[in-house]
C-alpha cells in the first residue's frame, strides 16, 4: 500500500463531503489498483485524477518514496469536477 500526505485544501474538501462520500472514497482507495481510473490532468505537470464515484474525483501526485520502494501520493483536492479548476 502506497504511504501518502494530504494538502491543506485537501482537507478542506473532505470536510464538505458526507459521511457517506468519505466512505465510498476510503473504499475506493483500498481498492487503488489499475481497474481504477486513474489519468494525468491535461494542463498541468504531474497531476493526476482518480475517478472514485460517478461526480467524484480526487487529485493527487507522486511524491518521493519514504522509507523504502513502496509509492508515496501526496492527495490534493477531493470532490466534484470542481477542483479541477485548482487541482
Amino acid at each position: 500500500m502506497p504511504t501518502h500526505d494530504e494538502l491543506l485544501t485537501f482537507w478542506r474538501d473532505w470536510d464538505a463531503l458526507s459521511a457517506d462520500q468519505q466512505r465510498r472514497f476510503r473504499l475506493a482507495v483500498a481498492k487503488f489498483r489499475a481497474g481504477l481510473r486513474v489519468r494525468g490532468i491535461q494542463g498541468t505537470d504531474g497531476i493526476f485524477e482518480l475517478t472514485w464515484a460517478d461526480d467524484r474525483r480526487a487529485t493527487f501526485q507522486d511524491g518521493e518514496p519514504q522509507g523504502g520502494t513502496e509509492p508515496h501520493i501526496i492527495w490534493r483536492r477531493i470532490g466534484t469536477h470542481r477542483i479541477f479548476d485548482a487541482p
